[in-house]
């Protein structure tokens, strides 16, 4: 991986700044059925709105416009669009013979603009993460009360599956191969299962960021570790970092982030909601405030890499760059 060395030097300098959210800014577009379809899809036969990964293909200036917006606010990583881009994701919409192309050009059109960026400020380079994201379906838990017993996908399902994104995103151009918002931690473990597959394949050796996601004031994951159990369960790979993202705002992840940072020799990884959601699932917090609330990571030295998800824009990004460029990265562990 040609940009490794470049980017573990990046996070001993300095946190990193990962981007915002996706949807939140393709909401923006307002576009409809006729928009997620373009020309090449105008007659498939079911619904394709809510498609935000297809839209890289029918709508790529849209893509690369947000991918804009976040690296002019200062953002170090980019996501590829391609959260829902596996084969059991993609059945929504009828879809799943699209997923190697819907994750190659998704990382083409990331690479591009990063590879833009870097060359106006060799500096800073930027890096792009193939987003692989945790899929509708749970392999530890079933979606039916009456039989528990049941699940509704298997362990080698989830890994052929994730094994096909990964290979497109590679070999798009993606840096990173970031496993998040995982809700199930087995999913999770099918997903490094198939990137350890593709490391040994290939003689390579390929960053991975996995971030988890605790899902109400329990602290737990939906799948009912801990933050530690959580983090026991994914360090047996040679990890980027792990951290969490989604489900919470800034304030509410702290004190599983330092449970994370305390226990862990990897770097460790953020991006919180702005804040939780309101009635409406609108999230209200400004990017002056978020960033506040994120200069408490800073602080108490439990960041590597920083970002925002749900209800992020590039103004919380911007916002958090500008005041994490103040503070120092935390410090690697060197034993567990």
């Amino acid at each position: 991986m040609k940009n490794s060395e470049q980017l573990y030097k990046a996070l001993s300098d300095r946190i990193l700044v990962l981007d915002g959210a996706m949807g939140t800014m393709l909401q923006r577009y307002k576009f409809e059925e006729e928009d997620y379809r373009g020309e090449r899809f105008k007659d498939w036969e079911h619904p394709v709105k809510g498609n935000n990964d297809l839209l890289s293909l029918t709508q790529p200036h849209a893509i690369k416009e947000v991918h804009k917006k976040y690296l002019e606010a200062g953002a170090d990583i980019i996501e590829t669009n391609t959260f829902s881009g596996t084969t059991i994701a993609m059945a929504d919409y009828h879809m799943q013979d699209l997923v190697y192309e819907l994750n190659y050009e998704s990382a083409k059109i990331a690479r591009k603009v990063c590879d833009e960026f870097t060359a106006q400020n060799p500096d800073k380079p930027r890096f792009v993460a193939g987003s692989i994201g945790p899929t509708n379906r749970t392999a530890s838990l079933s979606p039916d009360v009456n039989d528990p017993g049941f699940r509704a996908i298997t362990f080698e399902e989830l890994r052929v599956a994730y094994k096909q994104q990964c290979e497109a995103l590679l070999d798009g151009g993606s840096d990173i191969l970031l496993v998040e918002t995982i809700f199930d931690t087995l999913n999770a473990k099918a997903a490094l299962f198939a990137i350890d597959e593709i490391q040994e394949e290939r003689g390579i050796s390929i960053p991975i960021m996995v971030s988890g996601t605790i899902t109400d004031a329990s602290g737990r994951t939906l799948s009912g570790q801990t933050a530690e159990a959580f983090l026991i369960s994914v360090s047996h790979l040679n990890l980027l970092s792990v951290g969490f993202n989604c489900a919470l705002g800034a304030n509410q992840l702290t004190p599983y982030l330092e449970t994370l940072s305390h226990n862990s020799e990897f770097h460790i990884s953020a991006y919180p909601n702005a804040g939780l959601p309101n009635a409406f699932g609108q999230y209200d917090e400004s990017p002056e405030f978020m960033a506040e609330q994120i200069r408490e990571y800073a602080e108490k030295g439990l960041i590597n890499i920083i970002g925002g998800c749900c209800g992020t824009t590039p103004d919380h990004i911007k916002a958090i760059a500008d005041l994490v460029q103040t503070y120092q990265p935390r410090k690697l562990n060197v034993t567990i």
